[in-house]
């Protein structure tokens, strides 16, 4: 397999839609590497996932560094993109920056950030510098106290011209991708045919170049997922079988086996 960087990633605009995950830690990032997957975001919905926080928003920038780091120790060709948790770019220009260039210490390949034409400065300011940037328009997951909870953007003529005006920016700003959350398919389609950089969508229809979907999503680690998202695996049952099945065996004095040698070995 080739190794994806972010000239790949646009290149294959037209060319190839790409299916893109999230990953936190070095078994699953090897898993999804080993498997073709294209770009793997460090996100900050890890609060969700494995750090059983409600929102993104308790999500620190050393959550970040540490998941980044051990997802970047694992992959061999996916890029790794991480996430830029809120209060980390909201804190002044300066010490975003530092946090970006942490980000990359750490081992990824681009940083993602969410807004419009807000952030347009300092996207242009990281790229100049030479980070990478993947925006992130529409419904975007750290104004969830501004929304009222995690709703669909861009249902109004005026609200899908004001995305549609974000994503231009964030592309004239310097970003390599975007990501394009929650909003009608129709809008995510028009976006993704009037810009040169690549759409990721996540709920936003089949229309963009490239999809997103959170891991534990995918696999069917969380039993309830947002009604956009398809159930490639159904592993929350087979975990529960498989914890069940061990407690039960200790229990009956099953495992380990008796006789024989039972000391530990290596891996």
């Amino acid at each position: 397999m080739k190794k994806w960087n972010v000239a790949a990633v646009r290149g294959a605009k037209g060319r190839t839609k790409l299916g893109c995950v999230t990953a936190y830690d070095a078994c699953f990032a090897r898993l999804a590497d080993e498997s073709g997957v294209p770009v793997i975001l460090v996100g900050d919905s890890i609060g969700m996932t494995a750090l059983g926080h409600a929102t993104t928003l308790p999500v620190t920038m050393e959550d970040i560094l540490r998941a980044t780091a051990a997802v970047a120790r694992a992959v061999k060709n996916a890029l790794v993109v991480a996430d830029m948790p809120f209060g980390s770019y909201q804190c002044g220009d300066d010490k975003a920056m530092e946090n970006a260039v942490a980000a990359l210490k750490a081992g990824a390949d681009a940083v993602k950030l969410e807004g419009g034409e807000r952030v347009c400065g300092l996207i242009r300011r990281m790229t100049e510098a030479g980070i990478p940037v993947l925006a992130h328009v529409g419904m975007t997951p750290q104004s969830v106290n501004e929304y009222g909870g995690f709703k669909k953007q861009g249902k109004t003529a005026e609200a899908a011209e004001a995305i549609f005006a974000d994503a231009r920016a964030v592309e004239a700003a310097g970003a390599f991708a975007v990501t394009l959350e929650c909003i009608p398919a129709g809008l995510a389609a028009r976006i993704t045919a009037s810009l040169g950089i690549v759409t990721v969508g996540i709920g936003a229809g089949n229309g963009c170049d490239a999809q997103w979907l959170v891991m534990h999503d995918l696999l069917g680690l969380n039993d309830a997922v947002p009604s956009f998202v398809k159930k490639y695996a159904f592993l929350a049952d087979e975990v529960r079988k498989a914890f069940s099945a061990y407690v039960s065996e200790v229990a009956a004095g099953a495992f380990p086996p008796s006789g024989g040698d039972s000391g530990p070995e290596a891996r």
